[in-house]
């Protein structure tokens, strides 16, 4: 490999190569050439185990946390040096993490079939509907909002106890008759599967290297989350501090939530709003602040529940609480409004373009509103819901505190 091309620009150097479970038999002429030239290999020992010997070859397995490696691999810039990645590089690999750091101009890079692929060709699923997922290094929670009836997911586990795990948290979670296969070293000569209903399973531990495939069947009383937003009140841990469910749809609409962003959730009283952000996007953040412990403990309570354990709290009360957090790309308020300084310090927060939403049920909540309505623009609206309940023999509707809420969007 040149280090650099005709026209200037760096050649690349860096060779990231999917191995597959088979092992080099497995590469194609061109992976294997790449591995063979490299005078440094980094891989895990599982791959570096399945390499024949090269002599003069340098080879080191991955260190922990694995990110300690990317200074040694660009220590050796504009030297052969391959990576070994598991199936496809960039499907939950190292490849995304090499291309934050690296131009991928610098990468010449050779996937192997995933193990999603492979699993898919296995069972005749199509991909295009199948939702992928990764257990590797992340909360089992994570599965919740992907529990839906009919819906088909492929796992990768963490290790040989995460099937055990599934599905029991399956079986829990009202979702016991789920079909649950097994795929147990995709690819390579010990490749085998087992299948049964979650609520049958019974081993503890399967192979490590496991992939799973779940085909979703829901009970009666299943613990689904919807889709959209406005969940009720009684599937979030509260204390009746809680943005009800008609008002936190309208100002999720207002939110806006676009791929990737990240909200500031201030007052959080249960953390809804910030759950709610964030289950409209796998890649969404939210910041959650609250001085209560009680409420900080119920809003991680309910961060697990609906599957988004990534949700930032904060312990304190804002503004004083905001230093030092990245910038928001929306904020919701939903207590502290008479706070001096708040509605200050969020509006000088958002970017262009960024939204701010903020709800009152008092007076003077309702003046700061007014009074930043009439300084920031935006637009005010009023929110009164009634809700039936019984009546005597009857049926009669029980007013909601009326809800004053601000918008705006940042110029």
């Amino acid at each position: 490999m040149d280090s650099v091309n005709a026209d200037g620009t760096p050649a690349p150097w860096l060779a990231v190569v999917g191995l597959g479970d088979d092992g080099p038999a497995g590469l194609a002429p061109r992976a294997r050439s790449l591995v063979e030239e490299a005078g440094t290999v980094f891989g895990g020992e599982r791959h570096l185990g399945l390499l024949p010997e090269q002599s003069g070859q340098e080879r080191i397995p991955w260190p922990s946390p694995l990110t300690e490696a990317l200074p040694w691999i660009e220590a050796r810039r504009g030297r052969p040096v391959c990576v070994l990645a598991s199936g496809d590089p960039f499907w939950y690999g190292i490849g995304a993490t090499l291309a934050r750091h690296l131009p991928a101009a610098e990468m010449e890079v050779v996937p192997a079939p995933s193990a999603f692929s492979l699993a898919a060709a296995r069972l005749g699923w199509p991909l295009q509907e199948t939702r992928c997922l990764s257990l590797h290094g992340r909360a089992l929670e994570r599965i919740h909002p992907w529990l839906q009836e009919g819906a088909r997911l492929l796992v990768l586990s963490w290790d040989g106890t995460t099937p055990a795990a599934l599905a029991q948290r399956l079986t829990e979670r009202g979702f016991g008759g789920s079909r649950l296969t097994v795929l147990e070293h995709l690819g390579g000569t010990a490749e085998d599967r087992r299948t049964t209903r979650a609520a049958d399973w019974s081993e503890p531990e399967t192979a490590a290297l496991n992939t799973v495939a779940v085909e979703c069947r829901a009970e009666p009383g299943a613990r689904i989350i919807p889709r959209s937003p406005g969940r009720p009140e009684s599937a979030f841990h509260h204390d009746g501090n809680i943005t009800k469910r008609e008002v936190r749809a309208v100002a999720l609409a207002r939110l806006a939530p676009e791929s990737g962003e990240r909200l500031w959730d201030l007052g959080a009283g249960s953390g809804a709003v910030g759950v709610e952000w964030m289950l409209t996007d796998p890649a969404n953040h939210a910041v959650a602040v609250e001085h209560r412990t009680d409420r900080l403990e119920n809003i991680a309570a309910n961060a697990r529940e609906f599957g988004v354990p990534d949700l930032e709290c904060i312990q304190g009360r804002a503004p004083d609480a905001l230093a030092g957090l990245p910038d928001p790309d929306a904020i919701f308020i939903g207590g502290g409004l008479t706070s001096p300084g708040l509605l200050e310090r969020c509006h000088a927060a958002l970017p262009t373009g960024g939204r701010l939403v903020a709800t009152s049920v008092t007076v003077e909540g309702d003046a700061a509103l007014a009074a930043a309505a009439d300084r920031y623009g935006g637009e005010l609206s009023r929110l009164a819901v009634e809700r039936a309940e019984p009546l005597g023999g009857f049926t009669g509707w029980a007013p909601l505190r009326p809800v004053t809420l601000w918008s705006l969007v940042a110029e």
